[in-house]
């Protein structure tokens, strides 16, 4: 009896030992595989190429339909490079499945407060993952070319789907506090990671996709009654 046990601990172990192995060889190969894309805020001198839009991953908004300090970085940081003239449009791509629950309107207001039109904001309303914001960054507004704006941690992930749907894009980081929790999703990301990465193999379609609406054309198409 204490040698099955033992095998099984043994079996058990070598799982574990080769488990950790897959993990940590699919994160150090995502993260140097995509290293060369990303860029700071005051490196963006360094952009070249014409850009079908920025797209703005969203991080969360508050009760009270505020943004978070993480969404907040990353709305400025991407309408800063709005502003410098890198990409005439902007995706907006977050969640909101629920009535009582709306990233993206809320994304697109604080945009226009800072002066951006609405009609070169594009709302996605079911971004409800990075993979679902890169599918239909490519299959319902027909991206090609984009700057992605997120947390160095997420760019990795995100830059990293993008090329294996086919989107041309780099990042532009959107660091600009330390985070409450970022330990814990400095962990997370680790195994979302590994997801993806099984992910844009067996390439799975998104829960939600609909009619095609071009990011060349008007962004006023993808609004809805909690535009102001």
């Amino acid at each position: 009896m204490k040698k099955i046990f033992f095998k099984i601990f043994l079996i058990a172990v070598i799982v574990g030992i080769v488990a950790c192995i897959f993990v940590a060889v699919i994160n150090v190969f995502m993260i140097k595989s995509q290293n060369d894309r990303i860029y700071s805020l005051d490196e963006t001198d360094s952009i070249n190429g014409n850009f079908d839009c920025i797209i703005i991953l969203g991080a969360g908004v508050k009760p009270d339909n505020t943004v978070s300090d993480m969404l907040k970085d990353r709305l400025d940081t991407g309408i800063s490079v709005y502003t410098e003239g890198i990409a005439p449009k902007i995706i907006m791509s977050g969640d909101h499945g629920r009535v009582n629950y709306d990233e993206v309107n809320v994304m697109k207001n604080y945009a226009m407060e800072k002066g951006v039109e609405s009609e070169y904001i594009f709302m996605d309303h079911a971004g409800f993952s990075t993979y679902e914001s890169m599918y239909r960054a490519r299959d319902i507004f027909e991206v090609k070319k984009a700057i992605v704006i997120t947390q160095k941690y997420h760019m990795y992930r995100a830059l990293y789907i993008a090329d294996k749907l086919g989107i041309e894009a780099v990042g532009v980081t959107a660091d600009r506090h330390k985070y409450r929790g970022q330990s814990y999703r400095d962990a997370r990301e680790i195994i979302a990671r590994v997801k993806d990465f099984i992910m844009v193999i067996f390439n799975p379609e998104p829960k939600y996709l609909g009619e095609i609406i071009p990011v060349s054309g008007n962004g006023n198409v993808t609004n809805d009654k909690n535009t102001e």
